[in-house]
């Protein structure tokens, strides 16, 4: 992806399980919008493996509807190349994938470098972070990005909001 296509793009961070609710999907889908109108944001990143991340694609999915021009990316963590029937599949859902140089070798750390590899390409991430949520085993790897997304600048979304 190209670097100077970040200051239009959205990249979308959380944790495997969430508390889906009405009201965050409300939310995802204000934040989102808002992103497309006022931002001019048209292009949208996403990883794999979280129940959040799905939600955002199927927010964004259907905001299409209404805003055809945005654009779906999915930034692969695995497969560096791919077939032409897993190429078909994933054109079902997604306008773009790509395979980031920065995963290739990463072991264990591949999901933090794609997210990594997110946040680096986006100006703007939406991020579901609970404190509270800690995996059994191993750090938050949504902490590590929502960090890392601190410390590179990115004009940050964190939900959900407390009350």
């Amino acid at each position: 992806m190209r670097a100077d296509r970040a200051e239009h793009t959205c990249c979308f961070l959380g944790h495997r399980t969430i508390a889906e609710t009405e009201e965050l999907k409300t939310r995802v889908r204000a934040i989102v919008e808002r992103l497309i109108v006022d931002e001019q944001v048209d292009t949208f990143l996403f990883g794999s493996k979280s129940r959040f991340n799905d939600l955002c694609h199927e927010l964004v999915t259907a905001l299409r509807e209404q805003y055809p021009h945005i654009r779906r990316i999915y930034v692969r963590a695995e497969f560096p190349e791919i077939g032409e029937s897993y190429g078909r599949y994933l054109a079902a859902d997604y306008e773009d994938t790509y395979y980031p140089e920065r995963v290739v070798g990463a072991g264990r750390a591949v999901y933090v470098q794609r997210n990594c590899e997110m946040i680096e390409q986006s100006r703007f991430c939406v991020v579901y972070y609970d404190e509270a949520y800690t995996p059994v085993g191993r750090k938050s790897g949504t902490k590590i990005a929502y960090d890392y997304a601190v410390r590179q600048g990115r004009r940050i979304y964190v939900l959900p909001e407390k009350a």
